[in-house]
Formats: structure tokens, C-alpha cells, sequence
């Protein structure tokens, strides 16, 4: 059977063994191909991270699909049906480390990239796109600091399609609008150590932290909901302490957390009612916080009504738009001025072994990609 150039493209990036932050040569791959359709290319690494950033097209509005290379490691291949970067076809799917996350979409992009050039006289403004070797690590020299680069050069953004695994049981059910903020803490609870049987001679941090703990996590952290957003929440990740012997009362215990915020807070003000809480139960801590990204909202306007359409017209159904999910790197686009949308295939295998897309699904996203782009920068 014949590949079809989506599949084609997909397998190839698949091959390519980019656990993160490594590129694997994707980014070389895909910016040679575009280079030759006409695009400008810039690749910009900071650290061991590769970024891509291509675009085509003048001055007018510019259109952004942002995506990453990079994968999670594939755990132990024997658990895989098949080897987990060797791309395999069977049952209408394909299988494979990044099928879903997000390969499919990236060579789905390049191939939309491709038609616009194609089509240059139906559109006006710029087309572009961004790619990162550092989503699903730290984070750090990815597209956070493509952003900063781009605000201080001047850089424009006016629409961010991106391009992450959306989807929940069938190709466009769900678009996400935004994205919560992150925010985790990590804490050392400080006491001091001594005999379970002369408690007053110590000072147990465990017993010291447990009620803070429980006020953090039984407390309503929005006053009133936020539209589109659901509430914010604290979720406790790990908890640590003693010295492994059962007659010792430990002098630290160490608790990690991580907050998804709404809109209704921003990251300093959480971490003031946080530190005041817990000064407020008498605890001696060290804090170590972590910005993973402040919380961001598409209003209902351009992108969001070419997603619609476009979501009805090539999958046959009405999109859910909501701001569910973890976070992407959509929330480093959104502070450049951007609306941003999130829009990509069945997310049910991501991460997972014999991670996988429909083939089906695979195919529309091409053409779906473009339309967006047309419907965006066609009307202006």
C-alpha cells in the first residue's frame, strides 16, 4: 500500500528518536522541505533545545501553528506491539511514539505550509510556524525563550493554531480556548528531631504541617467561577519525611503541590496567600516556587469562529471550546498579543504504549489546518 504524503511525512519525523529535549533532526528535516517551497527559515537553539521558526507570506496580520518535536520516552519496548519508533500501520491506525503527540499534527502543518505557498493569491498577511524541541521537558529553552526573543525583536503573533491533541473521542469534539496557570511549590517543613518517646524535647514537622495541609486543600480558591474555566484547584504530589527507623521523630518534612489557577489569580498572588497561610500555622519553611505559566482566554473573535467553522465543515460536528487539560505553549504565545486556540487529534494514547492516530483523522488535519489559515487571513 502506498503512503499518502501525511503518513509519509508523519513516519519519517516518527523515526527519528527525539526523546526530549533532543530534535533528532526533525526540525533540519522539515525546514529543508519548507525552505524549498518558498519559506523563510530561522532555527534558534538556546542550550541543548532546537527551534524552528518559519514563515511565508508579507506585512498584514500573521497566522502561527506551534508545535513541538520532541517526545516522552517510550518505557520498556518490550511492552510496545510494535517497536515504538519504528511507525507501524495496522487496523486503521497508526502506532508509534509521538503518532498522536504530536507528529501528526506537525507534518499536517508542514503539508498546509505547503498548500498556502501553493495558493499564495488566496490569502494576504503571513503564515508561520514554530517548533520546539523542549515541550514536554523543562520547558525552559523552548518556546519560552523564543517568546522573549520575539517580544524584544518585535516579533508579531496575531493568531496561534496550535497544534497538541485536543481531541477526545472523535477529530474536533473539543478545541481548547485557554489554559489554567501552573504554579508548584515545593516545601521543607522544618522541626526538629528527637525520641517518639520525649515528643517535648522535639519538634515533629509532620504534625506541625498536617492541619495547613488540610486548610490548603479543603479551601475554595475562586470566589465566583471564571467563564470557560473550570475552578481553581491544589493537588498534593508527594510528601516526605522520617528517617526509616520507627522510634525517630524526623526534623524535616517535605511536601510538593501544584495549583491550576484561573484567571481569577495571578502566580504572586497565589504564593502570598500561600506563604502567609502557612507563617500563620507557626511553620519555620523553605519554599522553592515553580512558574510553569500564567493562565490565558481566547475571546470569542477571528480564530475562534474559524476553528468553529472550519471544525463543522471538515468533521461534520460542533466543537466543545473549553479550557480543560494541563497546559501547552500556548500560554507563551498568548502574552505576545496572540489568540490562541488549541486544536489536534484523539488524545486517549498519548504518552502511553502504542501511542497512535487514526488514519483517518490524520488525513483531514492537513486540509483543516489550511482552511483555518484561509478563513483567518483570507477575510482581511
Amino acid at each position: 500500500m502506498s503512503l499518502t504524503a501525511v503518513q509519509s511525512l508523519t513516519m519519517a519525523l516518527m523515526r527519528r528518536v527525539s526523546v526530549t529535549p533532543d530534535d533528532a533532526g526533525c526540525q533540519a528535516l522539515i525546514a529543508e522541505r519548507l525552505g524549498q517551497a518558498g519559506c523563510s527559515v530561522e532555527s534558534i537553539r538556546f542550550g541543548d533545545v532546537d527551534n524552528l521558526w518559519v514563515s511565508l507570506g508579507d506585512a498584514g496580520p500573521t497566522l502561527c501553528f506551534l508545535g513541538h518535536t520532541d517526545v516522552v520516552p517510550s518505557g520498556p519496548a518490550e511492552h510496545w506491539t510494535s517497536a515504538p519508533f519504528e511507525p507501524t500501520l495496522r487496523g486503521g491506525k497508526l502506532f508509534g511514539r509521538g503518532a498522536a503527540d504530536m507528529k501528526g499534527s506537525v507534518a499536517a502543518f508542514v503539508l498546509a505550509m505547503e498548500a498556502l505557498a501553493a495558493g499564495r493569491s488566496a490569502w494576504r498577511g503571513r503564515v508561520a510556524m514554530l517548533l520546539t524541541s523542549d515541550e514536554e521537558g523543562d520547558a525552559i529553552d523552548g518556546v519560552r525563550r523564543v517568546a522573549d526573543l520575539f517580544h524584544a525583536r518585535g516579533e508579531r503573533i496575531d493568531y496561534c493554531l496550535v497544534g497538541e491533541p485536543s481531541s477526545s473521542g472523535r477529530l474536533g469534539d473539543v478545541v481548547r480556548i485557554g489554559r489554567r496557570g501552573s504554579l508548584t511549590a515545593n516545601v521543607e517543613i522544618l522541626g526538629k528531631q528527637g525520641h517518639v518517646a520525649y515528643p517535648q524535647l522535639a519538634d515533629n514537622p509532620i504534625h506541625r504541617m498536617l492541619p495547613a495541609l488540610s486548610e490548603l486543600t479543603s479551601r475554595q480558591w475562586d470566589a465566583t467561577p471564571y467563564p470557560d474555566f473550570p475552578p481553581t484547584s491544589l493537588q498534593i504530589a508527594n510528601v516526605q519525611a522520617g528517617t526509616g527507623a520507627s522510634n525517630v521523630i524526623p526534623g524535616v518534612a517535605t511536601v510538593q503541590f501544584n495549583l491550576r489557577y484561573s484567571p481569577r489569580w495571578q502566580a504572586d498572588a497565589l504564593i502570598a496567600e500561600i506563604e502567609a497561610l502557612l507563617a500563620r500555622h507557626g511553620l519555620t519553611t523553605r519554599i522553592r516556587w515553580h512558574r510553569s505559566g500564567e493562565p490565558f482566554h481566547t475571546a470569542d473573535g477571528v480564530l475562534r469562529a474559524a476553528v468553529r467553522d472550519a471544525v463543522r465543515e471538515h468533521c461534520g460536528r460542533d466543537a466543545d471550546e473549553n479550557t480543560g487539560g494541563g497546559t501547552s505553549d500556548g500560554r507563551f504565545i498568548a502574552p505576545l498579543g496572540a489568540e490562541v486556540v488549541e486544536l489536534g487529534p484523539i488524545n486517549a494514547s498519548i504518552h502511553q504504549v502504542d501511542e497512535h492516530v487514526d488514519l483517518e483523522d490524520l488525513e483531514r488535519l492537513p486540509q483543516l489546518y489550511a482552511d483555518i489559515a484561509l478563513r483567518v487571513l483570507g477575510q482581511h
